[in-house]
Formats: structure tokens, C-alpha cells, sequence
């Protein structure tokens, strides 16, 4: 697998709000190197905005389906992402 940078746009549904799955993310996100950002959405689900290498990128995918403890993920949906300028973190945001 390449590993050149790239950007996803994520959105993990299932039991994924009040298991504290964004501040997992974020510490996840931060060990593998990967920048952007992670919020919750109106509907329950969790999107997320993922930035780095592939293999990087590919690992966070396998986390999503695990996640924190107390998490029950039923789905994630990953698509392709452009970004305006490249994050430089990883943010939790409303």
C-alpha cells in the first residue's frame, strides 16, 4: 500500500455518543500521526475528517469499527475528502 497522504471523510453510526468515541478518536488519530478532526452529529453518529498516510488512514478504519469501550459500532462509511489546507492536529469539535 502507497503511503502518500491523503484525506477521508468517515461517519460511524451505532451506540458511538456518550462513550466518550471522540476523545478516543483523538487520541487514536494522534498516535498514528493522523490530523483533523472529530464531531458528533445531530443523528447519533460520529463523523470524522482523517488526514495522513494510507496505511495510517487504513489503520484508524479498523479502529472506528472497534472503538472505545461501551461503543456498539454498526456501520462506517468512508469517502474521499478535499481539503482546503491540510489540518495541522487533531480536533474534537462541536
Amino acid at each position: 500500500m502507497s503511503d502518500h497522504h491523503k484525506a477521508v471523510r468517515v461517519r460511524i453510526s451505532g451506540k458511538v455518543q456518550g462513550v466518550g468515541f471522540r476523545y478516543w478518536t483523538r487520541d487514536e488519530a494522534v498516535r498514528l500521526g493522523l490530523t483533523g478532526w472529530v464531531r458528533n452529529e445531530e443523528d447519533g453518529a460520529v463523523v470524522a475528517v482523517i488526514a495522513g498516510p494510507d496505511t495510517a488512514i487504513s489503520t484508524m478504519i479498523e479502529r472506528f469499527w472497534r472503538g472505545p469501550s461501551g461503543a456498539s459500532v454498526s456501520g462506517v462509511e468512508m469517502e474521499a475528502a478535499q481539503l482546503e489546507k491540510n489540518p495541522t492536529d487533531f480536533r474534537i469539535t462541536r
